[in-house]
């Protein structure tokens, strides 16, 4: 039983150690990577070693840094059947809008980014496939917290830091509640310079054929070129068409487990599902 807790032990430092690499802190000494994950430099060290001859990181002898072997880690994930079907689609509203459209899920109190997709527009910040955002703020992470049941809504609220970004962000736990309300009843949720000043999400749902929201599909757009109008009668429309198709191909492929579809019978029931979208 111990043996069993020191492993996930050193498993859950391992990966905590990983993590504390980024953008600001790209190559770290010993001491400054016991600094960010709270642990002793002897055990930060220990790490470091196991994860240098494992091929994670490496060395110069002063500075470790990752390689690029990190990046097989989330290929498994990325590999999953739902996100190769959600990124074919995502080009298509791309082009479709001339927009960044995104796709991600709730992990703890933020939205983490599963699939993104650039347009030729520039984004006052843009983000990558990974990138995470606060939940209550962003558009994708709000149709996600209204999906949730009462009982785990109101253990975020409960849990949840909410600071402003800017002087539009709603921190008001009641109003936020309002908010979630409304996002539920139409449907898709339209969040405007709340993160960052000058740029407007939309999102909608991606449900599956019992009713779950497993994720959210996202559009990122300048505020000066999206009224409210835009909103409703273009982007939203595109968005939900987009996770309409990519459930029905959920739905074909697990048909599929029982008796195969041809490529043919694939292309029509996806035709007939979205033939606005996919096939423009």
């Amino acid at each position: 039983m111990r043996s069993s807790f020191s492993s996930r032990h050193s498993v859950h430092r391992g990966i905590e150690l990983l993590r504390a690499f980024g953008p600001e802190s790209d190559r770290m000494t010993i001491a400054q990577a016991a600094k960010s994950t709270g642990l002793t430099r002897a055990g930060a060290r220990r790490i470091l070693l196991t994860l240098d001859s494992m091929g994670y990181v490496r060395s110069d002898g002063r500075q470790y840094w990752l390689t690029a072997r990190v990046l097989e880690l989330g290929q498994g994930f990325l590999a999953q059947p739902l996100w190769q079907l959600v990124r074919p689609v995502l080009l298509s509203v791309a082009q479709t809008l001339n927009e960044t459209v995104s796709a991600g899920v709730l992990e703890g109190h933020e939205v983490v980014y599963t699939v993104r997709t650039r347009s030729s527009r520039v984004l006052q910040h843009e983000l990558r496939a990974g990138a995470r955002l606060p939940a209550y703020a962003s558009s994708i992470g709000r149709v996600l917290l209204a999906a949730l049941p009462r009982s785990s809504l109101e253990r975020y609220f409960a849990e949840a830091k909410l600071i402003s970004f800017t002087k539009f962000t709603v921190i008001d736990p009641g109003i936020l509640r309002k908010r979630l309300e409304q996002v539920r009843k139409q449907g898709w949720c339209h969040v405007c310079d709340e993160l960052d000043g000058g740029v407007s999400g939309v999102a909608v749902p991606l449900v599956d054929r019992s009713g779950m929201t497993i994720a959210g599909l996202n559009v990122s757009t300048n505020s000066d070129r999206t009224s409210a109008r835009t909103v409703k009668s273009t982007i939203v429309p595109v968005l939900l068409e987009a996770a309409t198709s990519i459930r029905r191909e959920l739905e074909l492929l697990r048909e599929e487990t029982v008796a195969p579809v041809t490529a043919e019978a694939r292309r029509e029931h996806v035709m007939r599902s979205s033939p606005m979208l996919l096939w423009r």
